[in-house]
């Protein structure tokens, strides 16, 4: 993590930096699968989720008046050498995601809202990216389905049902 600039002001400020550059560098590799292979599914959606998340974190920094880290992920991040490995990289990725956030809920005790929105983060990764990823590792996904594979709906702060990834099945109320 890039914290050079930054005087961490509290264990909170620094849990909340953490978070946000790993949503920070999850986008980035989305973002260099997507520039390497084109908008292939789940990394398509799962890096419009992946801004939400980055969104969520800056938000709840601006609101504690806490300084927020740059992003220190240039564009020209290596995309792996195959969708393959890609695939394998973001059940690996999200795997480390979920790990992070129960690290990082014990630097948030007494704050609800961090914990609600570190849960939200863990969830979506646990529930969501990663069922994905694995789907399409393992071969199961094809066409659209690309991502979350089921029914159900997660509300984690980004303005609707779903988590983002594409995989929710699409029904006609939504």
């Amino acid at each position: 993590m890039s914290t050079a600039a930054i005087a961490f002001q509290s264990p909170l400020h620094q849990a909340l930096c953490e978070a946000l550059d790993d949503e920070y560098k999850a986008r980035a590799t989305y973002y260099a699968v997507i520039r390497a292979f084109g908008p292939v599914l789940p990394f398509a959606n799962i890096i419009q989720s992946e801004q939400r998340h980055i969104n969520m974190l800056l938000g709840v920094l601006d609101q504690r008046g806490l300084a927020a880290i740059d992003d220190p992920y240039g564009p020209d991040l290596p995309a792996p050498a195959s969708l393959e490995e890609a695939y394998r990289a973001g059940v690996d990725a999200e795997i480390e995601n979920v790990a992070l956030y129960d690290r990082l809920l014990a630097a948030a005790e007494g704050d609800e809202t961090v914990r609600w929105v570190f849960r939200s983060l863990q969830r979506a990764s646990q529930e969501c990216h990663l069922p994905a990823f694995q789907r399409f590792l393992d071969g199961g996904a094809e066409g659209g389905a690309g991502g979350c594979g089921g029914g159900h709906r997660h509300q984690h702060g980004e303005g609707g049902g779903g988590c983002g990834c594409g995989g929710h099945r699409r029904q006609s109320a939504e």
